[in-house]
C-alpha cells in the first residue's frame, strides 16, 4: 500500500495534451465518445432505471434541457419551443415554463435529446470547505472551488469533513454516484493521517484487527506507519461512515492533526495541486463506471 504517499504538488498543468487539464475557466466538459461501446453492452454495470435514481434527479425548464443536449443556446430552444418543434412524451409542447421530470423523453423532430451532458470533475479539495451544495450560512462550499467546471449541475459524490483535504468526485451521472455511495460496492479510500503523537505497535495492531466503536466494528483493509515517522499513518478503508478514520484514531486516544485522502476508487492526486479540479479521463470514467 503506497498510502502515505500526497504526491506532488506541483502548480503547473498536464504538459501532454492527451491527459486532462486543470480547470481555471469555463470551460466544456469532455465528451466520452467512447462510451458508447460499453453502454451497449447491456451485462456490464448497474443498469438501474433513470426513474430509480436519487442523484441528481431534480426537473429542468425545457429551453435549458435542449440547450444541454448540445443542439442551441437556451435562445434558440425558446424558438423551437414556440415553434411547436419539441414534443415530450410525445406531446407537442409550446409552453416556456414547462418543466421536465427526469423520466421524460424530448425529442427535436425524430431525434432523442439527452437529458444532460455527464460531466465528471475531480477536486483536490483544500481545508476550510464544507461539503454541500449550498450552505444558509454563508460559509464556503466545495461547490465554489468547481463553479467554473462545468455548464451543467454537478454534485458532490459523498463527503469531505470541512477540515478534511484531499480528493472529492463531482458528476451529475446518479448511476456512478450510488455506485460509489452504496456499501455493497467496497469502494476503496487511502488516506494520509498525521497524528498528535507517534502511533505505538499496540495501537497498529488493535487498528489492523479492527476496533469496535458505538455504531459497530470499525475494519480497515491496511495500515502503515510512515517509516521514520510514526506521528504519520496511512490507512486503507472500503467504510463510508461518517468521520470514521478520525474516530479509529480519537478512540484510541490521539487528535487528528490533518486528514488527507490521497486515492478514491483508484484515482489519485497526482499533479492535482490542492485546491485544483481536472475532468476525468474518458479511460477513468470507463473504469468507474463499468469496471469496479
Amino acid at each position: 500500500m503506497r498510502a502515505a504517499e500526497s504526491g506532488p504538488r506541483s502548480s503547473t498543468g498536464y504538459g501532454r495534451a492527451d491527459k486532462p487539464k486543470f480547470g481555471e475557466k469555463p470551460g466544456e466538459a469532455p465528451d466520452y465518445k467512447n462510451l458508447k461501446h460499453y453502454e451497449s453492452d447491456k451485462t456490464r454495470g448497474n443498469k438501474r432505471r433513470a426513474s430509480e435514481e436519487d442523484f441528481g434527479t431534480e426537473e429542468l425548464r425545457l429551453n435549458r434541457y435542449i440547450a444541454n443536449a448540445g443542439i442551441c443556446s437556451r435562445r434558440e430552444a425558446d424558438a423551437l419551443i414556440a415553434a411547436g418543434e419539441i414534443r415530450v412524451n410525445g406531446e407537442v409542447i409550446t409552453e416556456m415554463g414547462y418543466k421536465v421530470q427526469p423520466t421524460d423523453t424530448v425529442q427535436y423532430g425524430k431525434t432523442n435529446l439527452n437529458r444532460e451532458k455527464l460531466v465528471y470533475v475531480l477536486l483536490n479539495k483544500p481545508k476550510d470547505f464544507i461539503t454541500t451544495t449550498d450552505d444558509p450560512e454563508g460559509r464556503k462550499t466545495v461547490m465554489d472551488l468547481v463553479a467554473k467546471a462545468s455548464k451543467e449541475r454537478i454534485f458532490p459524490v459523498g463527503r469531505l469533513d470541512r477540515n478534511t483535504t484531499g480528493l472529492l468526485l463531482f458528476t451529475n451521472d446518479g448511476e456512478v454516484a450510488q455506485k460509489l455511495t452504496h456499501p455493497s460496492h467496497k469502494n476503496k479510500k487511502i488516506y494520509q493521517v498525521e497524528l498528535d503523537k507517534p502511533l505505538t505497535a499496540e495501537h497498529l495492531g488493535q487498528i489492523t484487527a479492527g476496533l469496535e466503536l458505538e455504531d459497530g466494528k470499525a475494519e480497515v483493509d491496511d495500515v502503515a506507519v510512515v517509516a521514520g515517522n510514526p506521528h504519520f499513518v496511512g490507512i486503507e478503508l472500503h467504510s463510508g461512515r461518517n468521520r470514521i478514520v478520525r474516530r479509529i484514531f480519537e478512540h484510541l486516544g490521539y487528535d487528528v492533526v490533518t486528514l488527507d485522502r490521497v486515492q478514491y476508487a483508484g484515482l489519485t492526486k497526482k499533479e492535482l495541486p490542492r485546491g485544483k479540479w481536472r475532468y476525468l479521463s474518458e479511460q477513468e470514467v470507463i473504469r468507474l463506471k463499468y469496471f469496479m
